[in-house]
């Protein structure tokens, strides 16, 4: 635990990859709420605005700060494995091919990739340890979207363009394609039944979901697709309280989780001196550090970043992997499909088992002891790469958080530097001088991640999913 007197450096506000998202969690701060409260309201509002990359169904993890105490608290709320009730046995997943990056990529959706789902619980154990308002009021937002529908940005329409084969698969494609049309950027999305899960959420809480009105539903629509999910598994289900890593970058101090792409021990592997560095030289670090021989992944995730004016702080980072198409019947609720996820899956893998994954949402604290920047990113395997690349524009190179999170990015595989137009070319040749092989995209592309965050440097959300930042 550390000390944090209050300094008033970071402004309150909300970071999303949506207006509409920003907007709910900056109606709550407004309303008295606290980073908590506006943090979850945020995510309800993904649900309806962001179902291209997250939901209901999904899981996600929260990183809290303190600021009174100084404490810095993570709690993994992600998706585990069912069949802890051993009466089914799940069947063949459904393979789909996305395109991404011009390269064909198989996922696996439908009833046997469904693991549990955390979302609901971990926004219900996030209000219960530090909200202030009453819960229906965070739910409020998240159902006005709902019954109105969303208008759909134009990134957002891009990764449903990728996605679609899992996103529009089955009953999906009333949604996401009415008409037999995709929709495009403008467009409405709007998930029919999906206020009245809302207005179920309101009066019964998160137990909805897992021992409520809605856990048999669930069951039923995963298992009549092949999948093992039972009533014991929802049941069983906890949020869980994870250890905060840290990591010195200069003189600041980033706090998180242990992620499976080891956000932390890449800043912690950083020179010392990298602000010194001519910059040629820290893009060869830099890449050193960044070196990942886990294979590309597209992910759906979808991050939220929030501080109050009391300095607290929140972030919360959900996902639902490409989604299952498996939805609760007359809910518009789309089902989770990362047991699908072929980089999440390892061999400790057994029924109650939580899964692993990349997502790291962080916060970043100061000599004093006060917040410097809330933090997290979208991106599957590319998080790690967006979330410190955004962390040296801010803290090293001294840009402001709009500044820091648009700028061109670089992202390693293998031997491989896959580099965004505008990248500096003479970081470029040196890399390639120093043996890395030289993928140029043709566009920023959301497949760099997508960042959100509030800090010393103000709120921004990433260009890429044409994310916003708000100040209260």
């Amino acid at each position: 635990m550390e000390n944090s007197p209050r300094t008033g450096r970071v402004a309150a506000g909300v970071a999303a990859s949506h207006p509409a998202t920003a907007a709910a969690g900056l109606r709550i701060l407004a309303a008295g709420g606290t980073a908590a409260d506006a943090a979850v309201a945020a995510v309800f509002a993904t649900c309806a605005a962001e179902s291209v990359y997250t939901g209901l169904g999904g899981g996600g993890f929260a990183t809290y700060f303190d600021a009174a105490s100084g404490q810095v608290t993570c709690l993994d709320f992600f998706v585990s494995v069912p069949g802890t009730d051993g009466d089914r046995r799940p069947g063949p997943m459904v393979a789909v091919d996305v395109f991404f990056g011009g390269v064909p990529q198989v996922y696996s959706i439908g009833g046997a990739s469904v693991a549990v789902p955390g979302v609901p619980a971990g926004c219900g154990e996030v209000h219960r340890r530090w909200g202030r308002l009453p819960w229906e009021t965070l739910v409020a937002p998240a159902y006005e979207l709902a019954v109105t529908g969303v208008e759909l940005p134009h990134a957002h329409a891009r990764t449903l363009d990728a996605c679609a084969p899992a996103l529009a698969h089955g009953d999906g494609g009333a949604i996401y394609a009415p008409g037999g049309q995709l929709l495009r950027g403008g467009d409405r999305l709007f998930h029919p039944g999906l206020a009245t899960a809302f207005e179920a959420l309101a009066a019964e809480g998160p137990a909805l979901f897992y021992t409520g009105t809605y856990a048999s539903l669930t069951v039923e629509a995963v298992r009549a697709a092949g999948g093992a999910l039972g009533p014991m598994d929802l049941a069983a289900y906890r949020v869980l309280e994870t250890q905060v890593d840290h990591a010195m970058l200069g003189s600041y101090r980033v706090r998180a989780r242990h992620d499976l792409n080891r956000t932390v021990d890449t800043i912690a592997a950083l020179p010392a001196g990298l602000a010194a560095l001519p910059r040629p030289e820290r893009a060869v670090a830099l890449a050193s550090a960044l070196r990942d021989r886990g294979r590309q992944k597209i992910g759906d995730t979808t991050n939220v970043s929030v501080v109050d004016p009391e300095g607290n702080a929140c972030v919360i980072t959900t996902t639902m992997g490409l989604g299952a198409a498996v939805w609760l019947p007359g809910l518009g609720i789309n089902l989770n499909s990362m047991l699908g996820e072929g980089e999440l899956i390892t061999d400790d893998l057994a029924p109650g088992r939580r899964m692993s994954s990349n997502m790291c949402p962080l916060v970043v604290i100061d000599e004093a002891g006060a917040l410097a920047v809330a933090i997290g990113s979208a991106g599957a395997s590319r998080i790690r790469t967006a979330l410190v690349d955004t962390l040296i524009g801010v803290l090293v190179d001294g840009l402001d958080m709009p500044t820091a999170i648009a700028r061109p990015r670089f992202h390693v595989v293998d031997d491989t530097i896959h580099a965004e137009p505008g990248y500096p070319r003479d970081e470029l040749e040196a890399l390639t001088e120093a043996g890395w092989q030289l993928q140029e995209w043709p566009e920023i592309n959301h497949y760099f991640g997508g960042v959100t965050a509030v800090g010393v440097g103000g709120a921004a959300g990433d260009p890429r999913r044409d994310g916003v930042g708000l100040l209260l």
